[in-house]
């Protein structure tokens, strides 16, 4: 059997902004950290590759037909991941040397929706270095929309890790009822929560889903300050202008299927916060509570699920 406990590391770092491969350089890094550490899972922050879209909100991103909106989406386009290309195969192959599991926020550039529309997509690698989803946010939030397309249910999913069933959200989806009991009713009892950072948006969220679920609650949040942007950041000028020191403080935490701390959120850090959990507190929390089990009427309330992968085009080749 496999062993009742596991050992997860969150990644709670700040990104080389909008450059694609040193930040990958840097998230190796921890990693290798994590798997000589001994850790089953690593988790990333939200978007964390190769960043949140933070100038939009310095820059007046809503004005329409905007040159420097124009260009700073042009390169953000360029800095995104595009799976089909193979730029997370590095990526996939720490895991399957260090036999560790992943869960990483990248802004994907999907090539099955005509490769030049950004998604916020939540990445799982299992431990054997393959991918097994790509969940597509739902519904990007706010000022987010000018940037990212919404998603679909294709990445709706869980996964085995050892005896803990295992899915994710990004970011303000963890406030959707029916995207939470979706994973809640496939199994889940780890669940994933990714923030681009802010102790803010996880204190509440993270204790409530945990006794919501009577499930396992990892927020991994990211970090960004002002010496994160790099230098060769266009308009960096004008994003600076109206940036305050720091823009996302982490906050990442872990709260047990009681709603109890195990790790209390933790701000302004930049390192490997790591913590182990046990199964069997999931089994003694479902006793009195299991919201899609013992406490739940399907004959009166159900949840549909379309999994489908959305695209404009279906090509159908002759016979």
């Amino acid at each position: 059997m496999d062993k009742n406990t596991l050992k997860i590391a969150m990644a709670q770092i700040a990104p080389v902004w909008l450059d694609k491969e040193k930040t990958k350089d840097k998230i190796k890094s921890y990693i290798v950290e994590a798997g000589e550490k001994k850790c089953d899972l690593i988790v990333f922050g939200e978007s964390l590759l190769p960043g949140y879209p933070f100038w939009l909100s310095l820059t007046g991103g809503s004005k329409f037909n905007s040159s420097v909106q124009k260009e700073l989406y042009a390169h953000y386009v360029r800095n995104s991941i595009q799976i089909e290309n193979n730029d997370l195969t590095d990526i996939c192959l720490l895991a399957k040397d260090y036999h560790i599991a992943i869960y990483i926020g990248i802004v994907e550039r999907a090539k099955d929706r005509g490769g030049h529309s950004l998604y916020c997509s939540l990445v799982y690698i299992g431990a054997t270095g393959e991918i097994k989803s790509v969940h597509r946010k739902l519904q990007p939030t706010y000022e987010e929309r000018l940037v990212w397309a919404a998603g679909d249910g294709n990445g709706l999913q869980v996964h085995q890790l050892q005896q803990f069933c295992v899915g994710g959200l990004n970011c303000w989806e963890n406030w959707m009822p029916l995207a939470r009991t979706s994973l809640y009713a496939l199994g889940e009892n780890l669940h994933i929560a990714v923030w681009p950072g802010s102790k803010n948006n996880t204190f509440d969220i993270t204790k409530f889903i945990a006794k919501e679920s009577r499930s396992f609650v990892v927020s991994a949040s990211s970090l960004m300050r002002v010496e994160d942007f790099p230098e060769n950041t266009p308009h960096l000028d004008k994003i600076l202008e109206n940036a305050p020191k720091v823009l996302a403080n982490g906050g990442s935490c872990i709260a047990g299927p009681d709603g109890e701390w195990i790790i209390a959120p933790e701000v302004n850090r930049e390192r490997l916060i790591i913590g182990d959990i046990d199964f069997n507190k999931v089994l003694e929390e479902r006793q009195n509570f299991d919201p899609v089990g013992h406490y739940s009427r399907p004959d009166i309330t159900k949840l549909i699920i379309n999994r489908e992968r959305q695209s404009i085009l279906n090509i159908r080749e002759k016979a």
